[in-house]
């Protein structure tokens, strides 16, 4: 009985999505349609790597320094072995290092906003909620932070992060570290967003209703406020996310950020760097298109989503 009543309430809630407004813009957007395809291919196929890839570039098993600075869909003169796009110093395949880079670069900024946005959404709602001296410090923690670039604090924070870490544990947790320095230089702008959504919710009959009949402060603000004040942060993550593969590139460009043996996408970038001037192209020029292919859809996928949730432009 529970079965066959549940089926027709989700077909349900599957065409009134169908028939949604949100849908329809999605439909009719062509940035919308190939930003999704595109960000869906990209991560598809950094998931799926090891099945992908040709090789496992990171594997000193699978290398073969014969076939370094192969270029793209040139034959290896000592080998005769084709690579797409080339291969590095090491004769590592170029498609299999950004794959795997790739992989590197989402985890950590994917892990970021997640981070960033659980603290951001928690101070925010204390903030906006409880007011008072607690507000004064939070926001005013805040305003100060914004005062410095984020990607200054995010060097700043992982410089720290680091120091602190024993050496034999750095490379181990240098991604860990990392994903901390990114999270906690972009937490700023969900806190201000929910706690301004907060302090309009908690005056509105629901809040005081829940207050009258006895709801604690943190019940309040999880079951009855946070499920209101969500649709802003989601475009925020949508944008952060662009945002946090771009910092995470530039720390690692500069090489204060993924290892050697964990490399992302800006530290594939830092290495290319290195070749571009003796003719070897192709190392730096792909990765850096990754780079930012992937940021630039992303980011076009949050500007549709801040305009589709508005209802002023729906």
């Amino acid at each position: 009985m529970t079965d066959s009543s549940a089926k027709p309430a989700e077909q349900s809630r599957l065409r009134m999505f169908l028939d949604g407004d949100i849908f329809y813009m999605f439909k009719t957007s062509p940035v919308a349609v190939v930003s999704t395809i595109v960000v869906a291919v990209l991560v598809l196929s950094s998931l799926f790597a090891p099945l992908i890839a040709p090789t496992n570039p990171f594997d000193p098993a699978s290398l073969n320094l014969m076939n370094g600075f192969t270029g793209p869909m040139t034959p290896n003169a000592f080998t005769g072995e084709t690579f797409p796009l080339g291969t590095d110093d090491q004769g590592r395949d170029v498609f299999s290092t950004i794959l795997y880079g790739m992989r590197v670069s989402l985890f950590v900024g994917v892990a970021a906003v997640l981070f960033a946005m659980v603290l951001g959404i928690t101070l925010g709602l204390i903030s906006g909620y409880v007011g008072g001296w607690t507000e004064t410090i939070i926001m005013r923690t805040a305003d100060v932070q914004l005062t410095f670039p984020s990607i200054l604090v995010a060097m700043l924070i992982f410089g720290i992060a680091k120091g602190i870490t024993p050496v034999e544990y750095r490379d181990q947790m240098a991604i860990w570290v990392l994903i901390l320095a990114i999270g906690l230089s972009d937490w700023v702008q969900f806190a201000r967003v929910v706690r301004g959504a907060t302090m309009v919710e908690k005056r509105k009959e629901y809040v005081e209703a829940a207050r009258l009949i006895g709801r604690k402060p943190g019940s309040i603000m999880l079951r009855h406020i946070l499920p209101n004040v969500l649709s802003p942060v989601l475009v925020i993550a949508t944008i952060s996310l662009a945002l946090a593969i771009i910092a995470e590139a530039t720390l690692s460009f500069l090489g204060v950020g993924a290892p050697a043996t964990q490399p992302s996408l800006g530290t594939l970038i830092r290495i290319g760097q290195g070749f571009l001037f003796s003719g070897e192209w192709w190392i730096l020029l792909f990765p850096a298109v990754t780079l930012l292919v992937l940021a630039l859809s992303v980011n076009l996928l949050g500007d549709w989503l801040r305009d589709a949730l508005n209802p002023r432009l729906r």
